[in-house]
């Protein structure tokens, strides 16, 4: 089962009609959507408008694969799970979102490799062809490396950083 979510502040219309259209164009395409204030009806999928915290998170754990937005708690939370996770961008220029935020954490998780892309309606429905027949991915940890809490830490108590002065950074890792 693939579980679309696309948060709850804004509604998230072109995502969840082009996974509809994806849905209802092949067989046994299973997906269940968190569709947020919107006044779309999906025809082709299952979906609630909103859903409770514990029950998303049920969703991501049991789901096959992950379709959203560019939120970052549903990335990480994607990451965590180490679940094949496909996102699309709102755009500001056509009323999803105050900015463009979600397109450069879209660009920037994609060049990393962690997450697979659908810049527009157009693209997600050969990502969603091949996202079904993918793999999961490598767990992220919840808790950030020991080199960069030990930076933050000295960061806050106004002790230097090692490698100050070195180019080095403790938080890049190369």
């Amino acid at each position: 089962m693939i579980f679309v979510t696309v948060g709850t502040q804004l509604p998230f219309d072109r995502l969840v009609a082009a996974v509809d259209e994806w849905a209802a164009a092949g067989e046994d395409r299973e997906v269940f959507a968190q569709i947020g204030p919107s006044s779309l009806r999906p025809r082709h999928i299952a979906y609630e408008q909103f859903i409770a915290p514990a029950e998303c998170s049920e969703r991501m754990r049991a789901a096959s694969a992950i379709v959203a937005h560019a939120g970052m708690g549903t990335i990480l939370t994607a990451l965590e799970l180490g679940k094949p996770l496909l996102v699309m961008p709102r755009r500001a220029a056509l009323g999803e979102h105050r900015n463009d935020h979600q397109l450069a954490t879209v660009r920037r998780f994609s060049e990393l490799g962690n997450v697979k892309a659908a810049f527009d309606e157009h693209e997600l429905p050969g990502q969603l062809d091949e996202l079904d027949r993918g793999a999961g991915q490598p767990c992220i940890s919840r808790d950030a490396p020991d080199e960069m809490l030990d930076a933050l830490r000295a960061f806050i108590a106004g002790r230097p950083l090692l490698g100050a002065g070195t180019g080095a950074s403790p938080l890049v890792h190369r």
